[in-house]
């Protein structure tokens, strides 16, 4: 179902993504690299936790759209540049886990200060299964390394399941507007847990089936 939602989304903000790197290649003259885009919504995810630790919330949802945006940005604009590479692939993944850290440990810490003491243990429980998602993923792919599948495809073979980072970081946006960041912790974390799960049984078995 939020798949369903999502992937139009997804594809509306692609299609913008795609202006605002041409826009941004042509104004620069080439200047502005995806590695630089990488890094500069790294560093703003700083500011959102700072929102959420003084309590803006709104704030926080805003900016974390506007850079949440960057993810997608800093991929069309190494299209563009023709600048695609592994090392920038590492760098974008291992920045969103990053990104991920961040946003949690911050909203532990207003759910400790907000009489949601509770529920920190849900954001340690969210930090470390969106962390297992994607380990899981990696482990899978490299796993397939000896066989004849394409980079391309074993990418997409482990990226199914339901909550994917885009998809964490939208329920996100959502609990941080309507003004329920600690409820929205708790179904990132035993959504995300089952993912994981979901993920592993996947891996295991198409890794035993290229083992025969």
């Amino acid at each position: 179902m939020i798949n369903e939602i999502i992937d139009p989304i997804r594809k509306q903000v692609r299609s913008v993504m795609k202006k605002i790197a041409r826009a941004t290649h042509l104004i620069s003259r080439g200047k502005v690299t995806p590695n630089m885009v990488t890094i500069v919504g790294l560093l703003m995810h700083l500011l959102i936790a700072y929102f959420i630790l003084q309590s803006q919330l709104t704030a926080a949802a805003v900016t974390l759209i506007i850079f949440g945006l960057f993810d997608t940005l800093d991929g069309e604009l190494a299209r563009l540049q023709e600048k695609e590479s592994l090392a920038g692939m590492v760098l974008d993944a291992s920045t969103d886990r990053m990104k991920e850290v961040i946003l949690y440990a911050s909203l532990a810490y207003w759910c400790i200060h907000h009489n949601y003491s509770g529920y920190a243990v849900w954001a340690v429980i969210a930090v470390g299964s969106s962390l297992c998602i994607s380990y899981i993923k990696a482990k899978g792919e490299s796993a397939l390394n000896d066989t004849n599948i394409s980079a391309q495809i074993k990418n997409k073979m482990f990226a199914d399941g339901l909550m994917r980072f885009e998809i964490r970081m939208f329920i996100l946006v959502l609990g941080l507007l309507f003004n329920v960041p600690a409820q929205t912790i708790a179904i990132i974390a035993i959504i995300s847990t089952l993912t994981a799960i979901q993920r592993l049984v996947k891996v295991v078995i198409t890794v035993a089936q290229h083992e025969k």
